[in-house]
């Protein structure tokens, strides 16, 4: 959006690739400006339609696709932080469809993938939930195996077509951070 002062980023990725971790760690690394981090979570429709499973057909509540998600408000939210007298120098919009959106796209100053491989994610995932949620191994799991990785294949994965830069999501790398945070600086 030609005219804004708010470096704008986007930052997508699989279930538990390191989207929330990586918004973190830049924010740190760019602990000299302002930094707002938007969560996509705070958007989750309450009531989320449901997900037939191609397999089992079995319904699930739809955790991981847009209409999942109040996107038109997160831009409108997004838009009023922008454009008002306390702006901040960055923006971090982080979440599984944030580049599933056009307007929301459209926004983008850098467009990020974390990459993280399926085991890896899984992995992270069962540990959050159970730690986290107090779900057991067999709920994640069946959710998973049932409903995310479809939706990813779906969803998630195709965003990588829009995207600038891809970080490895296994280490976080320190060097991809700060890359990420002189280019950021670069656009102020």
């Amino acid at each position: 959006m030609p005219g804004h002062r708010t470096v704008i980023i986007g930052i997508t990725g699989g279930t538990a690739s390191g989207k929330s971790t990586l918004a973190r760690k830049l924010a740190e690394a760019l602990g000299d400006l302002s930094v707002t981090v938007i969560g996509m979570d705070r958007y989750f429709k309450a009531d989320k339609p449901l997900h037939k499973a191609p397999l089992t057909a079995r319904e699930w509540p739809d955790f991981n696709s847009p209409d999942s998600f109040h996107l038109d408000a997160l831009v409108a939210d997004l838009d009023a932080l922008i454009f008002s007298a306390e702006a901040p120098d960055v923006a971090i919009v982080e979440g599984l469809m944030t580049l599933q959106h056009e307007p929301l796209r459209e926004r983008l100053d850098l467009k990020v993938f974390v990459d993280a491989p399926a085991d890896e994610r899984i992995v992270r995932r069962l540990r959050r939930n159970m730690a986290e949620r107090g779900l057991t191994f067999d709920e994640i799991a069946t959710f998973y195996l049932e409903s995310v990785r479809f939706r990813h294949e779906q969803y998630v994965e195709p965003s990588r077509w829009h995207v600038d830069i891809v970080i490895n999501g296994l280490t976080m790398p320190e060097a991809g951070v700060q890359m990420l945070a002189e280019w950021i600086r670069q656009r102020r």
